[in-house]
């Protein structure tokens, strides 16, 4: 709890601080990756150039603040924990956090200037420590759970037994321990991050990507689109260096299985609603009902630029055969067929929020680009689902709106 003294100071100087966020944790990156370029390995290159990652620092403790002050009744939790899965992922230690606060309240102090004084300054200070006492104890949390020793590396190295095209610029990557050790089960819904070396000066960049198979197999899958620049946009680093140099027989370093998300919450109805890349998490899902629930009700809801670009399509008709309660319904773009031997209602065009089956009790998982989550979790709350029987999986460093 913010100390009383502390509440007051944060609440008159929150406006300034929001105005001004972005200013301060793009300077604060700078000077933590000037002091510090080693961990540069930690953080996706690609986010720090957009502008994304900067963003969601400063949305992050703009929150934190509003929620110690009573400003915002938004829950908390949920931010909570999608940031310790993701920094869980990477490694970060409780360690870090001490140098990462050291450099955010002096960019603090290089934005505002004179306008922060000792009091403006322990304050912030003060809300800075209670957002990372709290997310140490969740992290220290999720490494027990996930079998890491206390300043053990969460990373494992994997052997790849298989390389399968899935779809245009989509390929999945079947993977082993090396070690020959045992294949940590997930829950559906989980990702790993892959930490692979650059040429150059890029040095080690990590991704996350979720486990597309089936939990409890004797192997791990996961499933990489490559992402292409657009509008003058780079190519993603490493989904480039796994669709162009990775093959069978070479090794990828692993994290655990992280991830706040359960994609079958709940033993009733369930709705899975996928665009492009985002089906990775459903498949894994319906994997998993096929082994254990094969009788649950179950909606599959996937868009797609076309059936030639729809990742696992190929593997539908197994899993119907498997899921006699399965429907599917499919949106693309361009005009394409059902998967073979699988009765699927197909539609041209994009997503209608107001035609997805919906059963009146079901759980609902999103997947896919933000704005495509965002319409999707608009229109069923519209229609009715309550807000805590949505999850969602987001790719990158965003949030849903009102989330």
């Amino acid at each position: 709890m913010l100390s009383e003294s502390s509440t007051a100071v944060v609440t008159a100087t929150l406006p300034v601080v929001q105005a001004h966020g972005e200013e301060i944790t793009g300077r604060f990156y700078q000077r933590m990756f000037a002091a510090h370029p080693e961990l540069l390995n930690l953080f996706n290159r690609g986010n720090q150039a957009s502008g994304a990652q900067k963003a969601a620092l400063a949305s992050a403790v703009v929150a934190y603040a509003e929620h110690l002050t009573g400003e915002s009744a938004a829950p908390w939790g949920p931010i909570l924990d999608r940031i310790a899965h993701k920094h869980a992922s990477l490694g970060i230690t409780a360690t870090q956090y001490t140098l990462v606060g050291r450099h955010l309240m002096a960019a603090i102090g290089e934005v505002l200037g004179d306008a922060v004084t000792p009091e403006i300054a322990a304050a912030w200070d003060e809300v800075y420590w209670l957002l990372a006492c709290e997310l140490i104890a969740r992290e220290a949390r999720l490494y027990t759970e996930a079998g890491v020793a206390e300043g053990a590396s969460v990373w494992r190295e994997w052997r790849v037994t298989e390389v399968t095209v899935e779809a245009t610029d989509v390929r999945s990557y079947t993977l082993v321990p090396v070690d020959g050790g045992p294949v940590p089960t997930f829950v559906p819904g989980r990702y790993v991050s892959v930490a692979v070396d650059l040429d150059g000066d890029l040095g080690q960049q990590i991704r996350q990507y979720s486990l597309s198979g089936r939990p409890g197999a004797d192997h791990w899958r996961i499933t990489v689109k490559r992402v292409r620049g657009v509008g003058g946009a780079p190519d993603g680093l490493v989904s480039t260096f796994l669709h162009e140099r990775v093959a069978v027989g070479d090794t990828l370093r692993l994290s655990p299985p992280f991830g706040e998300v359960d994609a079958i919450a709940g033993d009733g109805p369930l709705l899975l609603v996928s665009a492009g890349i985002g089906l990775t998490p459903a498949m894994a899902a319906l994997e998993y009902l096929a082994d254990t629930t094969p009788q649950r009700e179950i909606v599959l809801v996937h868009a797609d630029r076309d059936g030639a670009a729809h990742a696992h399509r190929d593997e539908l008709p197994r899993l119907h055969a498997r899921l006699p309660r399965l429907r599917l319904k499919l949106w693309y773009e361009e005009t394409s067929d059902a998967p073979a031997t699988v009765p699927a209602e197909v539609t041209r065009g994009w997503v209608d929020p107001d035609l997805i089956p919906l059963s009146p009790d079901a759980h609902v998982h999103l997947c896919g680009p933000l704005p495509f989550m965002n319409q999707i979790r608009g229109g069923l709350l519209r229609r009715g689902v309550p807000v805590e029987r949505i999850a969602y999986e987001v790719f990158g460093p965003g949030m849903l709106r009102g989330a």
